[in-house]
């Protein structure tokens, strides 16, 4: 996977902080979003994030997800 490509949620992914949803649980499964950035560095030194990849699902909302919990389309 890389920054760019389109992808759609396989998974269960429950996530709180949606805009449209903002304090309710709103499962992103189905969902389909843009990868736009694998986040490996934080202030120039080396992480291993538990959600490397940061998705783009709309203009307002971004979450970080696991590699499994998501399909290349």
């Amino acid at each position: 996977m890389k920054v760019g490509d389109r992808i759609r949620v396989k998974e269960s992914v429950v996530v709180y902080h949606h805009p449209e949803h903002r304090g309710q649980a709103f499962d992103l499964k189905g969902t389909e979003g843009e990868i736009n950035a694998i986040v490996t560095q934080w202030k120039d030194r080396p992480v291993s994030a538990n959600f490397p990849l940061l998705v783009q699902f709309s203009k307002k909302f971004k979450a970080h997800l696991r590699e499994n919990e998501i399909e290349i389309i």
